[in-house]
């Protein structure tokens, strides 16, 4: 059997050295701004939201910094246990799951409250990574290549869509679909693979969705035509937007949103108020901060020497971008509204661990980029 051997730094001093501290800082500057929009959005209090907020954020930045010392052995080693322990949750959840607002998509253990979709974007992210480094590359394109990939995705996505949760779901599935192409996967597939997706997405609209899920895509498409009901949360949003201008009405000074016309303003919806606050040029801002953290994730990508941690990064990072793209698009009226948070800027605990975890991972990645560990290694093979 191969030797396993890192050409990295052995000491933790020296792997905290090699930290990619630019992202540490830009997300950082996220988490702050998070905290700043979340003591506005309490008119200009601590509680409920931005007390809760820093402090995880601490301990979140602290988690992924020790994360990112582990090398990449003892996360190949836990990607299939921890795959299997986020279905059990997500099995969970369809048994004893808490709901709330007519959605069951949290588990209730002990005093604390947890999303396992939200553990599985990551565990899907490292299961997925972890079978195309062990897989042989000319079994990219094969039955096992496609198949067993295709039910690492199908699973979770199937449970949460049923939670219904259409954002996460949408989302898990896209980024197990960007992590397959990226492993190799051929255009005369992914040709075939989009013919059969525009065939089955009327069919899918029609009788896979619920009827809110379907209203939230017509309401979309026209929310005017019900502004007091089901398409009050979009016109509100670009009410709120609009009203921020260039350089916004000044912080804590928004109207929509101080005077609840804007719903969800801690959650979904935290974006709105920050251009109503500071403008399309605060907007703007926060985007390009959010931009320079993925342009850092795809230069880690690139000098890594694994595929297993290229497509850790790849895999973490397009989770990451899925949520601005769709928080921000939403918020717009680009996109349908379906739930889905902006990154260390949105109020909720699950989200924030595993984003910061999943940075932990790129930042590990960095650290070991010239690690080659050869197929079934890892802290279980």
């Amino acid at each position: 059997m191969a030797i396993f051997r890192e050409t990295v730094p052995r000491g933790v001093v020296a792997k905290l050295y090699e930290i990619n501290w630019s992202i540490v800082l830009l997300l950082a500057l996220l988490g702050l701004t998070g905290t700043a929009m979340l003591y506005s959005v309490a008119d200009g209090a601590w509680d409920p939201w931005a007390s809760r907020h820093v402090i995880r954020f601490a301990a979140g930045i602290a988690l992924m910094l020790a994360v990112a010392m582990f090398p990449p052995r003892f996360w190949m080693g836990l990607a299939y246990p921890v795959y299997l322990a986020a279905l059990v949750l997500l099995v969970g959840v369809e048994l004893f799951g808490h709901t709330v607002g007519g959605a069951q998509r949290w588990l209730e253990i002990g005093p604390v409250r947890m999303q396992p979709s939200e553990v599985m974007k990551i565990a899907l992210v490292l299961a997925l990574a972890r079978f195309y480094h062990d897989l042989d590359p000319d079994k990219v394109n094969g039955p096992v290549g496609l198949l067993i990939p295709a039910v690492l995705i199908a699973l979770p996505a199937a449970l949460i869509l049923k939670q219904p949760d259409l954002g996460t779901a949408l989302l898990v599935i896209v980024t197990g679909g960007v992590i397959v192409f990226m492993a190799g996967l051929s255009w005369k597939i992914i040709a075939a693979g989009a013919g059969a997706a525009a065939v089955g997405l009327p069919l899918f609209l029609a009788y896979g969705l619920e009827v809110y899920q379907r209203r939230r895509i017509m309401t979309f498409l026209n929310p005017e035509e019900d502004p007091m009901g089901a398409g009050y949360h979009i016109l509100q949003s670009k009410i709120a937007l609009g009203s921020g201008g260039l350089t916004g009405k000044g912080y804590m000074q928004g109207t929509q949103s101080h005077l609840n016309f804007l719903p969800e303003k801690q959650t979904d919806f935290i974006f709105t108020m920050l251009g109503e606050e500071f403008g399309f040029v605060g907007g703007i801002a926060v985007l390009a901060v959010y931009a320079l953290v993925l342009a850092n994730v795809v230069a880690i990508a690139t000098v890594c020497k694994s595929i297993f941690l290229r497509l850790v990064v790849i895999g973490v990072g397009t989770t990451f971008a899925l949520y601005v793209l769709i928080n921000a698009g939403m918020v717009m009226g680009l996109l349908p509204v379906v739930g889905v948070p902006l990154p260390l800027i949105s109020y909720g605990g699950t989200v924030m661990l595993t984003v910061l975890i999943g940075f932990g991972l790129i930042l590990g990645a960095h650290i070991h980029r010239n690690a080659e560990p050869p197929r079934g290694t890892g802290l279980f093979g």
